[in-house]
């Protein structure tokens, strides 16, 4: 069973990175999480959901199924609310030329959102991925938006999350390149960014230096390599951070430094990466310690990082941080026209709206 209280907390700020109005009202509801009845945790999100859902408010619906079932499904009130969630995303999908994928993987099956494919004409690719607790069913925006800047998107989810049929393990990067192959076919894989948010960031820097496919990264509070040496001699790791982390794992929450240590990045490892970085870093990140970041200073030949006075996830920059990621994988690519310049605009707009100086994309190299 989860802490209530801690649940809340990390929920405001998946709340408000979903844009989900009114959730205050629905966590005040809330004072157990036994199971699906009246002021349990998934009975309160999933009974909105519901009547989202009723209303034909579909999206919004998904992202309160999506809280319904966070952190991970454990039983069988998240696991309804998670199906609950992938069947609403589904008719959203039909309407908006959104196809589904299911890649049979070693190890389970593999299932993402994707927009864009065409044997005919294929386009650059952009792999979206999230973090520990981040459905794919959140990413219908990104969708959206880099099919209208000519290019393809598949978003999948990391291992043991929402439908992902794998376990998170040390070999995990390579689901990132058989979903290249999987889609060769109808994208142009041989031009491909991921924007890979949280524990994903840390695949896709892996998976870069293997698969010269993936041209460049874009991510946001990326463990790298502290994160997982440290661990055993971390006392301020969240609860739920750890025990998300040991069900992802398949492991107890007592055996996960041994376990993760060996993820580390090294620093040849980040040094022999010819490809952009971009990085969005939180100065409050209770999960990711700063050392990741300086890791990365330190090593990386191309790298741009933008920092928010925020705690991990940055949930109070949540509109700057889209359009930074997005703009970002753009100039990653070459892409030059009124519609780049416009969002450029907006972002130096917001910025200088949130006091902060305008910073151009630069790479160290």
């Amino acid at each position: 069973m989860n802490d209530v209280r801690e649940l809340k907390h990390f929920a405001r700020t998946h709340a408000r990175a979903q844009r989900i109005a009114g959730y205050q009202q629905i966590l005040d509801t809330i004072t157990g999480d036994e199971g699906a009845g009246p002021g349990d945790w998934t009975g309160e999100w999933t009974r909105r959901a519901d009547s989202l859902r009723a209303r034909g408010r579909l999206i919004d619906a998904v992202r309160h199924y999506t809280m319904a079932r966070f952190p991970y499904v454990d039983g069988p009130a998240r696991q309804d609310a998670q199906d609950r969630c992938v069947q609403t995303f589904s008719a959203w999908a039909a309407d908006h030329r959104i196809e589904r994928l299911e890649l049979d993987q070693p190890g389970g099956m593999v299932t993402c959102w994707a927009a864009g494919l065409s044997a005919t004409e294929p386009r650059p690719l952009v792999l979206m991925c999230g973090g520990i607790v981040s459905t794919k069913e959140q990413w219908a925006p990104a969708l959206a938006a880099v099919t209208r800047f000519g290019m393809a998107g598949v978003v999948t989810e990391l291992p043991g999350v929402g439908e992902n049929g794998l376990r998170y393990d040390a070999d995990s990067w390579r689901m990132l390149p058989r979903i290249l192959d999987a889609v060769a076919g109808r994208a142009r894989v041989s031009s491909t960014y991921a924007m890979a948010l949280s524990f994903s960031g840390h695949l896709a820097l892996r998976a870069a230096a293997e698969d010269s496919r993936i041209r460049g990264v874009v991510t946001a509070g990326a463990p790298v390599s502290s994160f997982f040496t440290d661990l055993g001699r971390r006392q301020d790791l969240p609860r739920i951070t750890a025990h998300t982390l040991a069900h992802l794992t398949a492991t107890s929450v007592d055996a996960l430094p041994g376990l993760l240590t060996p993820w580390a990045l090294s620093p040849g490892l980040i040094a022999s990466l010819d490809l952009p970085i971009a990085y969005s870093a939180s100065l409050r990140d209770e999960i990711v310690p700063a050392r990741d970041v300086s890791l990365l200073r330190t090593h990386a030949r191309r790298l741009e990082v933008v920092e928010h006075d925020d705690v991990h996830g940055a949930p109070q920059h949540v509109q700057e941080t889209r359009m930074w990621a997005l703009l970002s994988i753009l100039r990653m690519h070459g892409v030059r026209g009124p519609r780049s310049g416009a969002l450029g605009l907006l972002l130096r707009l917001l910025r200088a709206r949130n006091g902060k100086a305008d910073r151009s994309f630069g790479v160290r190299g």
